[in-house]
């Protein structure tokens, strides 16, 4: 059983900084690209942010300069630092994991719970 779970999300003012967490955790085998989705109401999810497990980083346009992710592979562990927050990033935030369970051949796709990211103007 493989779980991921979010934390570090809040309430925040227009400017302000957070650091979102995700822990991967359970029988894991190796874990491939870790990414960070964001929901806003009304909205469809977007991706965020991307890291590969060699390190290589995609982020979307709209978070290019501010946001910053990054992972320690020896803890399963990925995050996202958000600088400079907007009200438009108000969302509910969403760890994404492809990982080879232990028992099993191919890998699957795995997501947190996710965590809420109030910014308020």
């Amino acid at each position: 059983q493989v779980q991921l779970v979010e934390s570090g999300g809040g309430l925040v003012q227009a400017g302000g900084s957070l650091r979102l967490s995700c822990a991967a955790s359970g029988s894991i085998i190796s874990v491939n690209a870790m990414d960070w989705y964001r929901q806003a109401p009304g909205k469809q999810r977007e991706l965020v942010a991307g890291i590969t497990s060699g390190g290589r980083t995609n982020y979307a346009d709209s978070v290019k300069g501010r946001f910053t992710i990054s992972k320690d592979g020896a803890k399963n562990t990925m995050y996202l630092q958000m600088n400079s927050l907007k009200p438009e990033d108000t969302a509910v935030y969403y760890c994404h994991a492809v990982v080879l369970p232990l028992g099993l051949v191919s890998f699957r796709d795995y997501w947190g719970q996710g965590t809420q990211v109030t910014v308020s103007s």
